[in-house]
């Protein structure tokens, strides 16, 4: 909103997706802070698409925070709309976390393709924020500014974000935004209380809901209450977004179909059986590093083969091994720094296969299971004669 670059990730679904989601994180935060990235991913993984940022003056984005305040933010919030709008649809999911929340709460009315706002922890207020300065207010009023430490990290404060903050009111922002509404707090939030969840929740008109976080801290530290968010966040949303088009359709057993999925050069979506998975290349050769390239999954197909033959021969022979892990790496060499090649000239590939097992085995056993890692079914079939036979679809 200031003219600065601000930095973001587009999490990206695999396949088309069901809509746009808009992140805003919580006050001095970042676009990285673990609860953003897990909803946003949770988010993705249900189809949709979410755009995360960082706030003028934080994390990688450009400006000075100094020169920020409440006010910024929001108009912050409505230029990632802009640019979604700009660039693929605008958001129709709003997310707002802690002070985010504040902001999506004021910025939603600006936004008209939104359907649907979730805050996580959000203040009532935005002059909530106060008390993480609270020290520091008498030095602000009378100099103009403060340095201040909020989680541990110096910033600079000045009085036109106390100013700004004063005449923030959003009780008539969400008693007009008219869109549905999804209120995330936990009883034990520390930092913001629960009352906040209260006034939130009775401004604004239905449809709304509201979720306990039981035993969550305001900064979804634990993961499983990140994850739980997530999961409640896009069974919620689900109502107010288009149902998932389903144009790949489940593969038969034993097929594999892969379809570009139009977005660039490279990506593609694959379905194996019931699965979606995405393949791509990496960003230094042309890709957008969406998926695993072509190689990886080769690698993975043979590093899985190999560490569920292990498994089976191990629980049928009743070796002690807790778990096997194997790591690859594939490369291409000269055939004449591989002894063990029958080709003498230009280069040939090498897989290179190291596996680690845990547990309390003998030599033997271990020997054993090494050498039973090359009956392995996709270890015979690369070592066999392959014909691949191609022909045009009807």
């Amino acid at each position: 909103a200031q003219g600065d670059l601000l930095a973001g990730r587009l999490d990206w679904p695999i396949g088309r997706p069901r809509g746009f989601a808009l992140f805003a994180h919580c006050f001095t935060c970042s676009k990285d802070i673990f609860a953003a990235s897990r909803v946003s991913h949770g988010l993705a993984e249900h189809g949709i698409a979410v755009l995360r940022f960082d706030f003028t003056g934080l994390g990688a984005s450009g400006g000075e925070f100094t020169n920020t305040n409440f006010s910024s933010n929001v108009e912050d919030l409505i230029a990632a709309a802009d640019y979604l709008r700009s660039h693929h649809e605008a958001p129709a999911l709003l997310v707002g976390h802690s002070l985010g929340g504040a902001a999506v709460l004021k910025a939603a009315v600006s936004i008209p393709e939104a359907k649907a706002v979730a805050t996580i922890g959000a203040p009532s207020d935005p002059d909530h924020v106060k008390h993480n300065f609270a020290a520091h207010l008498e030095e602000i009023e009378s100099t103009g500014e403060a340095a201040v430490s909020l989680a541990g990290r110096p910033f600079k404060i000045k009085k036109q974000f106390l100013d700004d903050i004063a005449t923030q009111s959003l009780k008539d922002s969400i008693h007009s935004m008219r869109k549905a509404l999804l209120v995330f707090h936990s009883p034990l939030d520390n930092t913001v209380s629960i009352d906040n969840a209260s006034t939130i929740f009775l401004a604004a008109k239905h449809p709304k809901s509201f979720v306990s976080l039981d035993h969550a801290d305001h900064l979804l530290t634990r993961r499983e209450d990140a994850v739980y968010v997530a999961d409640m966040l896009s069974a919620w949303a689900s109502r107010f977004l288009p149902p998932v088009d389903e144009d790949l359709h489940n593969a038969p057993p034993g097929e594999v179909t892969v379809r570009e999925a139009g977005e660039g050069v490279f990506p593609n979506l694959v379905a194996a059986g019931r699965h979606r998975l995405r393949a791509d290349e990496p960003e230094r050769v042309g890709g957008t590093d969406t998926g695993p390239d072509p190689y990886s999954f080769l690698l993975t197909s043979l590093g899985a083969c190999t560490s569920m033959t292990i498994r089976m021969y191990a629980d049928r022979k009743g070796y002690p091994l807790d778990r096997a892990e194997v790591r690859l790496k594939h490369s291409k060499i000269h055939a004449t720094d591989c002894a063990e090649c029958e080709t003498q000239t230009g280069k040939v590939d090498l897989i290179e296969r190291e596996i680690e097992l845990l547990g309390d085995l003998s030599e033997d056993q271990r020997q054993d299971l090494l050498r039973i890692a090359d009956r392995c079914p996709v270890h015979r079939t690369l070592h066999s004669e392959i014909h691949v036979a191609t022909k045009l679809a009807e």
